[in-house]
């Protein structure tokens, strides 16, 4: 007899109310002419398809493209059209000082390089595009399934999936081989998540489309939704054979879902490539640009009004210097061409804009560019970031964005996979009061307890506990057997035998892990049916009869099942978060006290808590309550209300057995990690898709929460950012609720928000979230009254260590990040593993992927890869560090030698006539809030690039004053003049450079030696006769330089010149290091000594006169398993079933 499917529910919205979505998306099923007909405007009034392809497409250019789009992308760099604009200049003969390709050359070369590199980068991309293109599936063509590509899969087509494939496309589930066409899918992807949920086909569907020739006939028409990007939201509606079949989310699957434990299933394909719910969710690529190149913009833009200032008073004084003084100079006149001093004044100005140009000399970005490179190397061959259990290395897939990492002011961070291994292990328990599981404090290494008794074991389980066993075994602790029966009786987990191993499949893994344990102290759960449970019970196997069975769910926070034991009596097994159970104990039920203090301990060592109790149920009271729990299961309206209701008659007069305590493992070192960030200021977010109780549970692991903290939850929120006048704007009545309850009155939270920053903590659900960032989904912009909501969450938020964001989809994690950048302007950084990070990577200023359990895609899209979070702190406070300070300090001596040399001409005009490392790794480390420079931009800014312009103003003056000075008395010979100014300059310079330099290594010494060379060698070949002879206009002075050297007078001028001009700096760091020592003096000074590290032990700060306790069972996000089970229709009917058929029908061709 076949169990009929309840009829399906009217789709809904997430809050509860019916939808009310125009169902404007049609597609048929198996016609491709059909879905074709449909177009959308496009280009210009081109028309184009309105169903998007499968094929994805993140590179960004093509062959035609790359030309003009990398071109407009470099030249958005102020400084290339500065270039530009000077090899315009230079092209034109009455104005030129130096020739055209002195400019150009250099300006190719910049443009190539970053092109270059620009399409490795894009070309990495497009690998990346055709090995997901090129994934394998079946589509059914011509009335047979065929092999094909996802590349190939379009809008209507039937697709056949097998075991462990990826979804392809938004598919409407059709059937499966499973019984009731059950489909059992993993939404890593998505969610994080790595628990099995499930989708079922609708009744229709899975009734009739059970062959390959009714799936080849079926000519079904959908009406849905437009594509969007609510992932866990669906409304649409089949229309077939003259019926309508509401449609919602249980029977969709998403692209990027697991098919899991289900041999084959059958979809039509709804949405596909970029109209997909996840590609929705994942952003579009934009170009990153850091602070300092921003900055260095501005710079440009600074130093060109300069320049064009200058020139302008160049020329005024050449016009005026023409006019008074030319005539009586008949050289002058010889040279003039009859020329007016007007036209001589224009030309002078141009003239000086050219020569001046060197104030923001090409090589700088030809330096900028291989400096970029050459840190980005340095992080890749960090053996120190190398994690050899995978053999994986960290990786800048970004060599621009390297500065950026010592700036960072915010992490926006995942937690399943990213701070989680999401592998549960069960711990301890406490059963009647007596804790199990504590190891000794005397040994530090215990062998495991043997179970090798147990044929059933899986060798996972690490017990140290040998009075637990004994106990156990010896059957006389009937409260222990109890409590371990509990467990394997009372749950919703999915078994199944392959190669006569027992496989688990649950809900949530804090439920595999509770079973797992009980099956490895030999209390195994075997099998299960509609209505029965069998477990080997310490060797003897008992069959439990399953009466009813009532389901998890968010709002109840337990689930029970009541069994008749093979001895005939009525049992209730109960299990939930300790606060529900314990309101359901019995007045005399034992071992409260005990209990509740066993928890407190649990809580301390960061665990996740779980309450088991039981009671006996008499025949009398059974009969009455299963006709009351028959009705509230049939009836049409308030149907969960009435179940709620007869469940709450039976969950109560409990009597404990005892709590469980298991660990969510984290990744190794992230405990340490985060203080470490935190002492470098720091701020830590975690966005996650995982429910409140989970994520609260590992803030407190990670210790980014702590026990004196408050937390702000989504209903105090709503007081602090809604305005407490009532007589605000009427608009304000428009903009959604958090909540209609407030928890604490206004002058509490008023109190609360004077506290201090450390003790405060902030924890917001996706719905709750979704209030404030609706803001942002305005067509016409955000209200005036959103806006200012928006800014206050954003302020509060950021006045909070620590904030939470639990159950948000990715687009969600997308618009936070983008929130904080909009209000806070501070840099962030995202980081995360699987796809469901993929946009929140994209929004952040830094996107880090974490090569985890969850596949490649937030690695792909990433600026940096790393293999764990405890390599963050090397990456930003090492390597960003380093590279931020390496790159202000280039960029601080750069412009100080171009512009001294450039005011240096400027003084020469008028007397022409007008005429043209710091801390080693190990001290970053430990001494992280030497970050914070990076933060406050304290090594450039617009103060620091002040400072170095009237540094090298002061500079300029002592370089062309004092040689002019000394050769004042004498013969004046322009070309000793101009190599005394030039050897002088290059003295100084390196000079400057050498004081900065903290730790003298071979390298840098060579650097700053070679350089001089570099200098003497280039000035005698300028010099040289050879090239006279070859271009006599172009070279002009002849051994110039080697007379000027040999002169003792010459060397004495330039050492007086050079200790001048060092002295400003000299005088600035002597007062700097009496006055003001700074953290780094100080390092510096401690480095040599041996500096103990202090461990992070995965405890939570809690006092021991403040008991706090935190229950976090992990249940499914979703509802549970438990009405699918009671209902028979999640269970295989065994060989005879259809899924031999279906699985026969998988392997026609």
């Amino acid at each position: 007899m076949s169990l009929q499917q309840p009829p399906s529910k009217p789709a809904s919205s997430p809050d509860g109310t019916h939808s009310n979505r125009e169902h404007t998306w049609q597609v048929k099923a198996n016609d491709r002419d059909f879905n074709n007909q449909f177009t959308k405007k496009g280009f210009l009034c081109f028309k184009r398809r309105k169903y998007a392809d499968n094929v994805i497409k993140t590179r960004k250019y093509n062959v035609l493209t790359f030309l003009p789009f990398n071109l407009y992308e470099q030249f958005q760099r102020v400084a290339n059209v500065y270039f530009l604009l000077m090899v315009i200049l230079q092209g034109v003969p009455a104005i030129s000082t130096l020739p055209w390709h002195t400019t150009m050359i250099p300006l190719l070369m910049v443009l190539a390089t970053r092109g270059v590199k620009d399409i490795l980068d894009d070309m990495a991309r497009y690998r990346s595009d055709n090995e997901i293109n090129n994934r394998p599936c079946d589509i059914l063509h011509s009335g047979s399934f065929k092999a094909a590509r996802w590349r190939d899969v379009h809008v209507g087509d039937v697709v056949r999936l097998r075991k462990n494939q990826l979804i392809p496309a938004d598919m409407l589930l059709l059937s499966s081989s499973e019984p009731h066409s059950l489909c059992y899918v993993e939404t890593a992807d998505i969610d994080g998540e790595t628990n099995l949920k499930y989708r079922q086909a609708l009744s229709v569907t899975h009734e009739e489309l059970h062959t390959e020739d009714k799936l080849a006939a079926f000519d079904g028409r959908v009406l849905c939704e437009e594509p969007n990007s609510q992932l866990h939201f669906f409304s649409g509606v089949l229309h077939w054979r003259g019926g309508q079949h509401p449609i919602d989310n249980d029977r969709i699957l998403l692209r990027g879902f697991r098919l899991r434990n289900t041999h084959t299933c059958y979809g039509l394909v709804l949405f596909a490539g970029l109209d997909s719910k996840i590609l929705r969710n994942c952003g579009r690529t934009v170009v990153k640009r850091t602070r300092i190149e921003l900055l260095m913009n501005h710079v440009v833009l600074m130093i060109l009004l300069f320049l064009l200032v200058t020139s302008l008073l160049l020329a005024v004084g050449a016009g005026l210097w023409e006019s008074r003084f030319s005539g009586s100079l008949e050289a002058i006149v010889a040279l003039s061409e009859g020329f007016s001093p007007a036209y001589w004044g224009f030309v002078t100005f141009w003239g000086y804009i050219i020569i001046l140009s060197p104030a923001m000399p090409m090589a700088l970005y030809i330096t900028f560019e291989v400096i970029h490179l050459v840190h980005s190397r340095f992080i890749n061959w960090d053996l120190q970031m190398h994690f050899p259990e995978k053999d994986t290395y960290a990786s800048a897939r970004s060599t621009s964005l390297n500065e950026q990492l010592g700036q960072i002011e915010v992490i926006f961070s995942d937690k399943t996979g990213t701070l989680t291994q999401n592998i549960m292990t069960y711990k301890k328990c406490c059963v009647a009061g007596t804790v199990y599981g504590n190891l000794p404090a005397t040994s530090k290494k215990l062998k495991p307890v043997d179970l090798c008794w147990n044929r059933y074991a899986d060798g996972k389980l690490q017990l140290h506990d040998e009075l637990l066993m004994e106990r156990l075994r010896s059957q006389e602790d009937q409260d222990l057997r109890e409590f371990f029966r509990a467990l394997s009786v009372c749950h919703t987990v999915m078994v199944e035998e392959k190669d006569g191993d027992l496989l688990y499949q649950a809900a949530s893994p804090d439920e595999e892990a509770l079973v797992t344990a009980a099956r490895n102290l030999g209390f195994v759960f075997l099998s299960r049916t509609q209505d029965s449970v069998t477990v080997n019970e310490l060797g003897v196997e008992r069959h439990y009869h399953v009466l009813a069975m009532l389901d998890f769910s968010s709002q109840r926070r337990r689930m029970s099942v009541l069994v008749r034991e093979p001895e005939g009596g009525l049992k209730l097994y109960c299990k939930g978060a300790d606060i529900v159970i314990f309101e359901r104990l019995a007045p005399d039920s034992p071992h409260r006290d005990a209990t509740e203090k066993a928890l407190d301990g649990f809580a301390e060592e960061t665990l996740r808590t779980l309450c088991l109790a039981c009671r006996s149920v008499e025949e009398g009271f059974y009969r009455e309550w299963i006709d009351e729990h028959h009705h509230a299961n049939m009836a049409t309206q308030g149907r969960q209300q009435e179940l709620e209701a007869a469940y709450e008659r039976i969950e109560n007069n409990l009597t404990l057995l005892g709590a469980t305590a298991i660990e969510d493992r984290l990744q190794e070192g992230v405990p340490e990690t985060i203080r470490t960030l935190k002492r470098a200021g720091i701020k830590i977010w975690v966005l996650t898709g995982d429910k409140k109780e989970t994520a609260v549970n590992i803030g407190y692991s990670v210790k980014l929460l702590s026990s004196d903290m408050t937390i702000l939850e989504g209903k105090d929120l709503r007081t602090l950012l809604e305005p407490m006048q009532e007589e605000k704007s009427s608009d304000s009545n428009n903009i959604p609720r958090l909540s209609k309850e407030t928890v604490w009155t206004n002058q509490e939270l008023r109190d609360l928000h004077k506290l201090g920053a450390q003790r405060k903590a902030l924890v917001i659900t996706g719905p709750d979230l979704e209030f404030i960032l609706r803001a942002s989904d305005s067509a016409g912009g955000a209200h005036g009254q959103q806006v200012e909501l928006q800014k206050r969450f954003v302020e509060l938020a950021s006045s909070c260590p620590a904030v939470i964001c639990c159950r948000v989809t990715p687009l969600q994690k997308a618009r936070m990040v983008e929130l904080v950048r909009r209000y806070q302007g501070v840099v962030t950084l995202a980081i995360g593993d699987g796809a469901n990070d993929v946009n929140m990577i994209k929004t952040a200023h830094i996107g880090v992927g974490i090569s985890g359990q969850e596949g490649l895609q937030a690695v792909q899209c990433s600026d940096y890869s790393i293999a764990q979070f405890r390599f963050l702190q090397r990456l930003l406070l090492v390597h960003g560090r380093w590279s931020y300070i390496r790159i202000c300090k280039y960029l601080r001596f750069f412009l100080f030698k171009t512009l001294s040399f450039t005011f240096v001409h400027i003084w020469y005009s008028f007397f022409n006539g007008f005429t043209a490392q710091d801390v080693s790794d190990r001290a970053s480390l430990q001494c992280p809030e030497l970050y914070r420079v990076g933060q406050y931009q304290e090594l450039f800014g617009y103060r620091v690039f002040s400072v170095t312009m009237l540094h090298a103003l002061l500079t300029s003056l002592i370089l062309f004053f004092i040689p002019f000075g000394a050769f004042l008395p004498s013969a004046l010979d322009y070309q000793t003049f101009a190599v005394t100014v030039a050897t002088a300059a290059v003295f100084t310079t390196t000079a400057e450079i050498a004081l900065q330099i903290w730790t003298w290594t071979l390298p840098n010494a060579l650097a700053i030696l070679l350089s001089i060379v570099f200098y003497f060698t280039l000035t005698f070949m300028l010099h040289s006769f050879i090239l006279h002879q070859t271009w006599p206009k172009d070279f002009l002075f002849p051994g110039a330089s080697l007379s000027t050297l040999r002169d003792p007078y010459m060397w004495l001028i330039v050492l007086l010149t050079v200790t001048v001009c060092l002295l400003p700096s000299l005088t600035a760091r002597a007062l700097d290091t009496v006055l003001r020592p700074p953290d780094l003096h100080r390092v510096h000074s401690s480095e040599g000594q041996r500096m103990s590290v202090s461990t992070v032990e995965l405890r939570s700060g809690f006092q021991r006169d403040q008991p706090q306790r935190r229950s976090s069972y992990a249940f499914s996000q979703e509802r549970g398993f438990g009405e699918r089970i009671a209902s028979g229709t999640s269970l295989r009917k065994g060989k005879g079933s259809r899924r031999a058929g279906r699985q026969g029908l998988g392997e026609q061709q």
